[in-house]
């Protein structure tokens, strides 16, 4: 009974609209209440699941990512990918990609790389003949590119929901090559519908000029190799990692570009403060929520329904895919990641799966629900900036679906694609 007080009520509040911090915490307390338990123990587990110091590198990723938009960074990084590949066929479908993968690279965040390149690129693709639709379809898919690779903070939350056993080194590491794997299938399918709908290709600026461009790009694409190498060399964690790229992000805003003004300064720190107060408070309501899935052995239960469905793990690795495709589709990315989490992470171990590769999954899995409809806020963010109506959007948007399933399904049937840089990085 207590599980259908607690699922009822999350399922009632969610179709009323509720904003999901409060339907985890509600749905939290009410179930405590029909189990006799002190209201307290809600507050304190919302504290206790706050209270991790990995915890602390998300809002200060999410602070350099937004120095970084406002710094005319993302400026930079798209006029490098427009010079390198935009000569090609349909080639500024292919610059945005190539820019969300680069910016992804430094922002860690898939709505701010939407809304950045998004931003730069959505009103040039429509100035030169590409259709809107196009346009917010290659935008809002290639945003799940930064939630692959390092220093997404989707990968941060992951470790922590996983009791902070697996290293976030091994997860950003694991992360890139599948997040590479993404970005080539999608620019195949850019490239397919650049062709099918006779879009036209840039003239190529000459070697000379990409080289100036690339110079000029150089500040911001060594932030990538700071990130990665500082934590995977173990010079510093992940956590004073974040702390590094928030100051490197003001010097070279500040000193080398000269693009940051007071008044940007000043949007950009507020904008973190509100994003990460939302996101904490988030994680903290999905950590009580969590707490009582495993009070009521939920975990457990799911291994014993798994393997009454079936032995082979092929089949099990599909059935939760599906599942979590499911659910993305109506909640957003991080409580799902704390709540799923504690109920998979037993029957993929069980059925022998690495727990890197499975963050890796899980990650880019719940990152195709915020493309999807109906409360993807990638999807969102999209059409806002192109100005059209979501459904214009997915009207057209199944040749980028289709290339974020296959890369899943080659992701989660091939273990090395996510776990042969761990390895070789030791």
């Amino acid at each position: 009974m207590e599980l259908t007080v607690l699922f009822g009520t999350f399922a009632v509040l969610l179709v009323l609209g509720v904003p999901i911090a409060f339907v985890l915490a509600i749905s939290s307390l009410a179930t405590i209440l029909y189990m006799g338990l002190p209201p307290l123990i809600v507050f304190q587990r919302m504290s206790s699941g706050m209270n991790a110091f990995a915890l602390m590198a998300i809002p200060f990723f999410i602070y350099a990512g937004e120095l970084m938009l406002r710094g005319a960074i993302a400026e930079k990084l798209v006029r490098l990918a427009a010079a390198m590949i935009g000569h090609l066929r349909g080639g500024l479908g292919l610059v945005n990609v190539t820019a969300s993968t680069m910016f992804g690279g430094v922002s860690g965040s898939a709505v701010a790389d939407a809304s950045a390149v998004g931003g730069l690129m959505i009103p040039q693709m429509k100035k030169r003949g590409y259709d809107v639709d196009y346009s917010v379809n290659v935008t809002v898919t290639s945003g799940i590119i930064a939630l692959m690779i390092p220093p997404s903070h989707n990968l941060i939350i992951y470790s922590i929901s996983a009791g902070g056993m697996i290293s976030i080194a091994d997860l950003f590491t694991a992360g890139i090559l599948p997040g590479l794997l993404l970005a080539v299938m999608l620019m195949v399918a850019a490239y397919w519908v650049a062709r099918k709908r006779g879009y036209p290709a840039e003239a190529f600026p000459g070697w000379a000029m990409l080289g100036r461009i690339f110079v000029a790009a150089v500040p911001g694409l060594l932030l990538i190799a700071i990130i990665v190498g500082g934590v995977r060399s173990g010079i510093f964690t992940a956590t004073e990692s974040s702390m590094i790229a928030v100051v490197y992000a003001l010097l070279i805003t500040l000193l080398v570009y000269r693009s940051l003004s007071w008044s940007d300064f000043v949007i950009a720190t507020t904008g973190a403060a509100k994003t990460t107060a939302m996101v904490l408070l988030v994680i903290g309501s999905a950590a009580s929520f969590g707490w009582l899935l495993a009070l009521l052995q939920v975990p457990t239960a799911m291994v014993e329904l798994m393997q009454s469905v079936s032995d082979n793990p092929l089949i099990i690795f599909l059935l939760i895919n599906l599942l979590l495709l499911v659910l993305g589709c109506f909640m957003d990315m991080s409580p799902l990641i704390i709540i799923t989490t504690p109920i998979f992470l037993p029957v993929i171990t069980y059925f022998g799966m690495d727990p890197v590769h499975f963050g890796i999954v899980l990650i880019l899995n719940l990152g195709i629900g915020l493309a999807t409809p109906p409360v993807g806020s990638l999807l969102f963010v999209g059409c806002a900036v192109g100005k059209i109506p979501i459904m214009q959007a997915v009207r057209t948007i199944w040749p980028f679906y289709l290339a974020c399933i296959v890369t899943l399904l080659l992701v989660t049937y091939i273990p090395e694609i996510s776990l042969f840089l761990p390895r070789v990085l030791g």
